[in-house]
């Protein structure tokens, strides 16, 4: 910060992602009142710590390794290419920690470096965290009432830590081989969030299986609606809440035009390609691609509370790629198509494959998310998806959209996450027993809840008794 202009810009920096740390918070709040409200009394408790337990797992991990990924990946395809420095996100850097951007007290940094991430790498680390904790979260709903916790909590650390910041290294990052090389474009995370999500989700729920009575004997599914679903619908409020601190936690809020290759000397946020953008395009894009997947899947729900709410986020999901440059009412219908085509595909593939996808999360996050990008590739097809300050442009195309949306759905989702799933199946590690499932993940609990409340009703009863007595 060598100007109080410099100083002003990154200072606000700075308070804008520490806002939107706590609203994104609301996002895991929603998910664990919504898996809670789905899953059956039996299994409650079990629910609410799988997910809970992601918030620290998750947490130490990411600072281990995860925000080093996102530097160091842009360029590396395991094939090609060599990792990038990135001196601010080894977790042994002074820039990890309080720091008020002095002088460098070890070699692992540079007076520039302190100078521009010392206050701002805790708030871009944390952003960047909940958005992992919502990827592994994604999974948690569609896996409930059969997985063991230890399991889950594997996966959740492999997609939360590992594979979907290796996505976003490579196709949310301005330099990321997947946009400068594809034209890849997903502005507020259709495929680097939900897509990869989905997609891990189903590389899940095929070796875990259904849980115990889903299918009949000829093979049609049974309904297991919510237990409660009031519950489920303030969770699910509460996500659309947190959507707004992650839509904004997408965006850099002020920048030099000069420094990112743009026309102007007006200062403007960016999207997280640093491509101008404003505040306003969330606002209205946002709002009318939920509206859009609000009323579409009203209607093909034929009223149906859960599928309305959640087709909702479906339409959100789908326009989230090009939500920065569609028109509102593109939004709008974009929300709306998508959210018919992932109902009928998650009733369709729970048909024909027997996938028990218990809050379809597959189809919401995974099949809308890949949608959108390609969707993305037709309505912007020919817009600059670099930078200014590249020296080669490289537009947006359908076929760049669709081999990103593979990359990100299938071998970054699906894959590691199918890959693991076996693995611990083959060990026994996946599922919990049968007799457990059918008693409820929360019979320990349940008794010793149900002696508890014995021995405090014996004890009032006495104590009524020797009260009468005296």
């Amino acid at each position: 910060m060598n100007d109080n202009l410099g100083a002003l810009t990154i200072i606000f920096t700075e308070f804008y992602y520490w806002v939107t740390i706590p609203i994104m918070f609301l996002i895991h709040v929603g998910f664990c009142l919504y898996e809670v409200a789905v899953s059956r009394r039996k299994n409650m408790m079990h629910t609410m710590m799988k997910n809970i337990m992601v918030v620290p797992l998750v947490t130490v991990t990411f600072f281990l390794f995860g925000w080093w990924i996102y530097f160091a990946f842009p360029n590396f395809t395991f094939f090609s290419g060599s990792l990038t420095a990135a001196p601010n996100a080894v977790p042994w850097s002074e820039l990890m920690g309080t720091h008020l951007g002095g002088l460098p007290g070890t070699d692992t940094t540079t007076a520039d470096d302190n100078s521009y991430w010392a206050r701002i790498n805790g708030v871009f680390w944390a952003a960047f965290l909940l958005f992992s904790w919502t990827a592994a979260s994604i999974i948690s709903g569609s896996v409930i009432e059969r997985i063991r916790s230890s399991a889950f909590w594997i996966i959740a650390v492999l997609i939360g830590s590992v594979a979907w910041i290796i996505d976003a290294a490579w196709g949310w990052h301005p330099d990321g081989w997947m946009v400068t090389v594809l034209g890849y474009h997903d502005a507020y995370a259709s495929g680097v969030i939900h897509g990869i999500a989905g997609g891990a989700a189903l590389g899940v729920l095929i070796p875990l299986g259904a849980r115990i009575g889903k299918f009949r004997a000829d093979g049609s599914a049974r309904d297991i609606p919510p237990r409660n679903p009031w519950l489920a619908t303030i969770g699910l409020f509460l996500i659309y809440t947190g959507f707004w601190g992650f839509y904004v936690a997408c965006n850099v809020p002020i920048i030099d035009p000069a420094s990112i290759g743009a026309a102007g000397e007006g200062w403007t946020a960016t999207t997280i390609y640093l491509t101008p953008t404003t505040l306003s395009a969330i606002v209205f894009n946002f709002l009318m691609s939920l509206s859009g997947g609000m009323i579409a899947g009203y209607l093909v729900s034929k009223g149906d509370a859960f599928w309305t709410m959640s087709l909702g986020l479906a339409g959100i999901i789908a326009a989230s790629a090009g939500n920065d440059l569609y028109h509102p009412i593109q939004a709008m219908f974009i929300g709306a198509i998508v959210a018919v085509l992932v109902y009928k595909l998650h009733f369709w593939v729970e048909k024909k494959f027997k996938i028990d996808d218990a809050v379809g999360a597959v189809a919401v996050h995974g099949y809308a998310g890949f949608i959108g990008l390609v969707i993305a590739g037709f309505v912007l097809w020919g817009h600059p998806a670099t930078a200014g300050y590249h020296e080669t442009v490289t537009v947006i195309t359908p076929w760049g959209q669709f081999a990103g949306a593979i990359i990100m759905f299938g071998v970054l989702g699906f894959l590691p996450a199918y890959i693991v799933s076996n693995i611990l199946n083959y060990f026994g590690v996946l599922r919990i027993p049968e007799e457990i499932e059918i008693l409820g993940l929360d019979i320990q609990d349940i008794d010793i809840e149900e002696s508890a409340f014995s021995e405090l009703l014996s004890a009032e009863a006495n104590y009524v008794n020797n009260s009468l007595n005296k």
